[in-house]
């Protein structure tokens, strides 16, 4: 088995665990492993705080699953969803140091109120999260295209898909950022 071979273990194997009740298998993944897990975030971060939110929320993705109780390398999958939620983190934090970057050269008679930062900043929070929920190519995508002000054909080229597939994924991103919109 791969150091990343996180499939589920069959029913019959000992991996899969013999859980007294649904819970069980949760309550003891997350006891097994999170002080690794959140030891190996620590690190990454250098900030304590931060480890112990990604921590959690990896375990929130995790425990809901139906599988969770069958993971033959849970530490792999932990790894695995924390990381593409670090990633997340990262791209979100970057988003707004992006804009706090623009808005610090506008005069100050053109510059956003502390009211009006935290509510754009919230703004980009949310879209950050509804394009979280998109494909990998649809985010990057849509990225491309509204950051970097990049063409379609462009995007296609750069991801290797063609350009109608970047305008599928371009709508699919704004449907998001739609239905993000409708429910607030």
């Amino acid at each position: 088995m791969t150091a990343f071979s996180y499939l589920p273990a069959s029913a019959d194997s000992p991996a899969s665990g013999a859980a007294s009740s649904p819970g069980a298998a949760t309550v003891q993944l997350f006891v097994d492993h999170q002080p690794w897990l959140l030891q190996r975030l620590t690190y990454r971060l250098r900030n304590h705080a931060d480890a112990e939110d990604l921590t959690s929320e990896t375990f929130l993705r995790v425990i809901v699953r139906p599988e969770v109780d069958a993971l033959a390398a849970p530490r792999a999958y932990l790894a695995t969803v924390a990381k593409r939620l670090l990633i997340n983190l990262w791209h979100r934090r970057a988003l707004e140091q992006a804009y706090l970057d623009a808005i610090s050269v506008l005069p100050e008679a053109v510059s956003p109120s502390p009211e009006e930062r935290a509510l754009l900043i919230e703004s980009l929070e949310a879209i950050a999260k509804a394009l979280d929920a998109q494909s990998d190519k649809a985010r990057r995508a849509f990225l491309l295209s509204q950051l970097d002000g990049l063409t379609y054909a462009q995007i296609a080229e750069q991801l290797g898909v063609s350009a109608s597939m970047v305008r599928k994924y371009m709508a699919q991103c704004w449907e998001a950022c739609w239905h993000l919109r409708a429910n607030q």
